[in-house]
């Protein structure tokens, strides 16, 4: 177990060091220059090359690299100023000259090149909004999911079957961004008197007396959207899966001992069927987050993705290259953890 364990963990530090370099350099050939954008174009040549020298764009992009990896790494090389223990609060670990240690540290993500705010607290802010959003999209997505695609199994080449079947193509085949203006249309405006849903909004909204308020229904278009095509490929998988198990010789040896229907679906075939289901679960999940930016973007949700976008219009490469990482992590979490769950639902599967 802990071998298996090792070896995911490095294999998910490769990925994570495989994401900061290719986004970092991706978004230094872009024409946009992130100095230019927080001054305006009016601005003149001394302000330009001050923000330029603040943020260390004045650097060949290979020495804004190394900076910026030894900014990530846990292990760095900093000055031992109050300055640099106020910025990285790091616990220092010997020295490496008079100026200079080698220190422990938190990843330092640097601060956003437009309001100047670190981008922990950007992320703080913006990502539980998206995991309340991209959980409840799952749960809603699998839940529905693994009872249409059981029922659908139960029933096959009936017309329960042939609509489930028809609804996922439908499903699977919608863009995220085209059903979210769609679904947003519909509920948000033309029936917005029967549903009582806005066409856009956050989870928290402010109130002149009252501050910043929940607001649960501005969380249901935003996840029927982007739960929609996770829902049909679960509906799918769901469906394949039960057929399969349906024809091997155990569940037939459980009806030839007279168990009733409920108790052969509940309690022999469904569990040996989600282990396809858990692979769709688990990439999903972490896929609904970046999924998320063009649906929080459409429906004004304030969330990681919107955050982003916003990010990326005005070359803010912190908080984009610190969102992105974030996305990568969970990627990494998850599929551990989805291997751990194979082996709790099917014994014949080994960690090693």
């Amino acid at each position: 177990m802990l071998k298996f364990l090792l070896n995911k963990l490095g294999y998910g530090l490769a990925v994570l060091a495989g994401v900061v370099v290719v986004i970092f350099f991706l978004f230094n050939i872009l024409p946009a220059d992130p100095a230019r954008m927080t001054q305006g174009q009016r601005s003149d040549v001394q302000s330009l090359e001050a923000v330029r020298k603040e943020f260390g764009l004045d650097k060949p992009v290979s020495v804004q690299f190394l900076y910026y990896i030894n900014d990530l790494s846990p292990l760095g090389i900093h000055e031992k100023d109050s300055a640099a223990q106020a910025k990285y609060h790091y616990q220092k670990l010997f020295n490496l000259g008079k100026e200079s240690a080698l220190v422990l540290k938190m990843p330092y993500l640097r601060r956003s090149y437009q309001t100047k705010r670190e981008v922990t607290s950007i992320l703080a802010e913006t990502v539980p909004n998206t995991l309340i959003l991209a959980t409840t999209a799952m749960l809603f997505a699998t839940v529905l999911g693994i009872f249409l695609g059981v029922i659908a199994a139960v029933y096959k080449y009936t017309w329960i079957d042939q609509t489930a079947i028809a609804g996922s193509i439908l499903g699977i085949s919608a863009p995220s961004f085209f059903a979210g203006i769609i679904i947003a249309w519909l509920f948000g405006f033309v029936w917005s008197d029967y549903t009582g849903l806005n066409m856009s909004g956050s989870l928290y909204d402010y109130d002149p007396f009252k501050g910043e308020v929940l607001v649960w229904k501005n969380l249901i278009l935003p996840m029927l959207t982007l739960g929609l095509r996770p829902l049909a490929i679960i509906m799918q998988l769901t469906r394949s899966s039960m057929l399969d198990v349906m024809q091997q010789d155990y569940i037939r040896t459980a009806k030839a001992k007279g168990l009733s229907q409920n108790a052969i679906i509940m309690k022999h075939a469904l569990r040996n069927a989600l282990n396809p289901v858990v692979t769709a679960v688990s990439g999903w999940f972490a896929s609904l987050l970046a999924g998320s930016f063009f649906v929080e973007y459409i429906f004004g949700f304030n969330g990681l993705g919107k955050a982003t976008v916003d990010a990326l219009e005005l070359a803010d490469l912190p908080v984009v290259m610190g969102a992105i990482l974030f996305i990568a992590f969970i990627f990494v979490i998850i599929n551990i953890l989805a291997d751990l769950l194979y082996a709790v639902l099917d014994p014949r599967v080994k960690l090693n």
